[in-house]
């Protein structure tokens, strides 16, 4: 057992390949459908959205993708991110567990989304794109990608679903530093948005909505393509480099994880934690137990149903098979609006349902509980989103300390909270509340899933 408390690797110590972890599976996901023949979609169908580069990434066979120089030059402001062990977490606890979190909010967007953002504008930018659009729910995403955008000369256009729009005023002054255009979603600029904002002039928005708006105004133009931060296997590829450095960090010292938790939206942070450890788990190489957690108010691996679905609201996306609360399902506005989008990833779909991944469901008062309790131990305020891994992280301590087992628990701090403060405002003022499973919207939502 190691006394070090930040673990960290040399620049000549980063990864220099993603991990693409579909090659290694039991049986291939299914694939995403047009929506129109319903047959599976080829390159030609997603050529209107996507470079070549990306394309070919989406669907790859390789085991390994190498990272592009140009990308590594970027990555190197801010990788090979720390590995913390949790000391004063752990004492606070009194638990025998070693808990450690691989720490993402020392990028300069704040989050582990510039793991994407970055590839994805330089491969726009190469193929000669002059504009990216995308959506946005807590604004990391859209952040990352204005970020990302800037480095490589691109024009940037985000929809920000409203909710969030309205909360976090600071994350669109980011965005809009870095040269990009930002919307409050649902908008009167697509015709996506008008349709719903004449059923409902006060819709909160959903990342579905916002999505519908991005894409929309990307086929209209040859030059503009759409960038999406999640789902797509893509880019949980490119994520992969999270949990390919923890591997390294963990052998440094000797350690290897027990339990393994992430927050769980559209699933890029959990799967590039956790892919690369799978892999190992698969060789027969370690046994970690590895959890999915998810926001008990959009709970889609745990109350959401494994079918084809649309990406976004208007159905304007191929067909995913994948955990789905329905594409028209508008989530409460709860505090994590990096968690509220309707489905799940395809590829992480498929994986929980050949059983090697579990998913809990967690209120959000339990989470900012556990937000203040490692803030106040750990120093770093966190972000929305990780708070519910964190509040996995406490339950096994806490289960370690009923036990006895000194087991070791890894989880991932995906970014920090400095502009979400707002959210701590309500709940350190007593007014965050934790949202009921809606389980009759979610039933109207589903009742309008396509037929395939």
């Amino acid at each position: 057992m190691s006394d070090a408390t930040k673990i960290m690797l040399d620049e000549s110590e980063m990864p220099t390949q993603w991990y693409n972890i579909v090659p290694d599976l039991p049986e291939p996901p299914p694939p995403p459908l047009h929506p129109g023949t319903k047959q599976p979609v080829g390159p030609e169908d997603l050529a209107p959205l996507f470079p070549m580069a990306l394309i070919m990434q989406e669907v790859s066979t390789d085991s390994y993708v190498d990272i592009p120089g140009e990308v590594l030059d970027v990555y190197r402001l801010w990788r090979p991110t720390p590995l913390y062990r949790a000391r004063r977490l752990e004492k606070s606890l009194d638990t025998p567990a070693r808990i450690y979190y691989k720490y993402e909010g020392v990028s300069p967007a704040g989050s582990h989304k510039p793991n994407t953002a970055v590839p994805q504008a330089f491969y726009n930018a190469r193929e000669g794109i002059r504009k990216l659009t995308t959506e946005t729910g807590a604004g990391q995403w859209g952040s990352a990608l204005a970020f990302a955008s800037a480095l490589f000369g691109l024009e940037c256009e985000v929809w920000q679903v409203a909710a969030s729009f309205d909360q976090k005023p600071y994350r669109k002054s980011m965005m809009e530093t870095w040269g990009a255009s930002v919307h409050s979603s649902p908008s009167m600029l697509t015709a996506a948005g008008r349709a719903i904002l004449e059923q409902d002039p006060n819709s909160p928005g959903s990342l579905g909505i916002a999505i519908s708006e991005a894409v929309e105004a990307a086929v209209q133009d040859p030059t503009i393509r759409y960038a999406l931060g999640s789902v797509l296997n893509h880019v949980l590829l490119h994520q992969t480099i999270i949990g390919e450095e923890t591997i390294r960090q963990f052998e440094k010292i000797g350690e290897s994880p027990d339990v393994i938790v992430a927050c769980t939206g559209g699933g890029s942070n959990f799967s590039g934690l956790s892919f690369p450890f799978l892999r190992e788990k698969m060789a027969g190489k370690i046994n970690p137990t590895i959890r999915a957690i998810e926001p008990a108010a959009c709970p889609s691996f745990t109350k959401g149903v494994y079918a084809y679905d649309y990406g976004d609201t208007a159905g304007m996306t191929p067909l995913m098979k994948m955990h789905t609360l329905g594409h028209d399902f508008i989530p409460d506005p709860i505090h994590a609006g990096g968690l509220r989008y309707h489905g799940m990833s395809p590829l992480l779909s498929h994986i929980y349902e050949l059983g090697l991944i579990e998913a809990t469901a967690i209120g959000q008062v339990e989470c900012f509980e556990s937000a203040i309790r490692f803030a106040r131990t750990e120093g770093i305020i966190p972000a929305p989103e990780p708070t519910h891994a964190i509040a996995a992280a406490i339950r096994e301590a806490e289960a370690c300390k009923e036990s006895g087992e000194e087991k070791v628990i890894l989880t991932a701090v995906c970014g920090h909270g400095h502009f979400d403060l707002a959210s701590y405002d309500k709940f350190l003022a007593g007014e965050i509340t934790d949202y009921d499973y809606p389980e009759g919207k979610v039933a109207e939502a589903l009742a309008h899933l396509p037929e395939v």
